[in-house]
């Protein structure tokens, strides 16, 4: 009875366990699918919409914007978002990206994170 007992342990543990990883998975998903809306709406004009640093606006920036699946890569996600939320300036960047800190919530940004993370892949 006892090794039964824990065997159901085990397969209950597993089962929770990947149930978290799944529900992880799927919020993590909900944010990159917002982060794309606001990303469509804010950043498109100059990173344009594969995220290359090719939007039409970006075309004229000096330096121009780079590919934001290369040029972040291997940058956490707080990395990432103090850009978004400081601008290029405050982390020795172009002063060229502009700071979203006024204009998006923190929660906002994370969106824009999680989508911008989906773009190297």
């Amino acid at each position: 009875m006892r090794k039964q007992y824990s065997g159901l342990m085990v397969r209950g543990a597993w089962l929770v366990g990947a149930g978290a990883l799944l529900a992880a998975m799927a919020v993590t998903s909900a944010r990159a699918d917002d982060g794309k809306a606001l990303f469509d709406k804010n950043c498109v004009a100059c990173h344009g919409a594969g995220g290359k640093g090719d939007g039409p606006a970006g075309k004229m920036l000096k330096p121009p914007p780079g590919d934001l699946a290369t040029a972040l890569k291997g940058k956490s996600d707080a990395d990432v978002a103090k850009v978004i939320k400081e601008g290029g300036k405050a982390v020795g960047k172009s002063a060229s990206m502009p700071p979203y800190g006024s204009k998006l919530s923190d929660a906002q940004i994370q969106d824009v994170v999680q989508y911008i993370k989906s773009l190297g892949k």
